[in-house]
This record gives C-alpha cells, sequence and structure tokens, in this order.
C-alpha cells in the first residue's frame, strides 16, 4: 500500500471558495507543508493534504450540499482548528500577521499554563494556535482558572 503521509490518528478538512490560493496561503501564514495537491482535468483542486508536525488537515472547495465556507454562514464558524506550536508562539503570530490574518486574539497566557492566540485566515476560518509554556496539574489550574472548576482526565 502506497505511504500518502497520513500518519496522525485525526485530521480535519476545511473548505475555501479558493483553495489553491489558500494552500500556499497556509504555508506562508501558519507554516502547514503541501503533502498532496491532485487537480483535475480543468486544473481545478481535486484534494490536496497539508500536513503539520503529526497532525494533517485536507484543503478543498465545496463539494456537496452538507459542506462550505464560513462565508456562506454570515461568517459563523461551526468549528475551529487548533495547532499545538513546540515553542515561537509569539513569532508565529507575527507571522501570520505578516501573511493577513485577522488576529482575533493577541498571544496571551492562559490559566491552564498554555499561551494562546486566536486567528481568522482570509476564508473566514478561525484557527487557535497554543505553547505550553508552564506544566500545571488540573488542580493546579483549576485553581488558578478562579471558576470553581473540577477537571477530571481519563486518559494521560
Amino acid at each position: 500500500m502506497a505511504d500518502h503521509g497520513r500518519h496522525a490518528t485525526l485530521g480535519s478538512s476545511i473548505y475555501y471558495e479558493d483553495p489553491l490560493k489558500m494552500l500556499d496561503w497556509l504555508e506562508e501564514a501558519f507554516g502547514f507543508e503541501k503533502m498532496m495537491v491532485i487537480l483535475d482535468a480543468d486544473g481545478k483542486l481535486a484534494h490536496s493534504q497539508m500536513s503539520f508536525r503529526e497532525g494533517y488537515i485536507m484543503v478543498g472547495s465545496k463539494w456537496a450540499d452538507f459542506v462550505g465556507t464560513p462565508k456562506e454562514t454570515g461568517g459563523i464558524n461551526t468549528q475551529m482548528i487548533h495547532v499545538q506550536l513546540q515553542e515561537g508562539i509569539d513569532a508565529h503570530c507575527e507571522r501570520a500577521r505578516a501573511a493577513g490574518a485577522e488576529i482575533l486574539q493577541e498571544p496571551d497566557d492562559q490559566f491552564y499554563g498554555d499561551r494562546t492566540y486566536r486567528a481568522r485566515d482570509p476564508g473566514g476560518h478561525v484557527w487557535t494556535f497554543g505553547q505550553t509554556v508552564r506544566a500545571l496539574t488540573p488542580d493546579q489550574w483549576d485553581e488558578a482558572s478562579g471558576m470553581g472548576l473540577k477537571t477530571e482526565l481519563y486518559k494521560p
């Protein structure tokens, strides 16, 4: 069987009005890498896959009535993709901003030990990027939240 680079257990599909253009943008802004690009006989994108470390996304255009873009829902996102970075979250945010991402939340430390930022891409999709900056236990983040949380972990 051919190896198509999908080693992650979970990936996501995301749809754009101009998916070919967005492949380059996602590379430039967020650091995704093209794994596979399939064009149809008319030169339109039929399928694509991009990787980010162990994860992957499939980028495409509307191909059925049950898929669409945020622009078709008045800008509402029914999902957000979270990408966990190993390092350099502030530089990653600046890279995204320079490429034209709308930064919805500047990088900020969270009570659970991650530093996160949120960005909207030109197609209207909202992305969250995080980097662990302090390793905390669930009890520590419950206390730090000030919200009376009680976290239970089911898998380490």
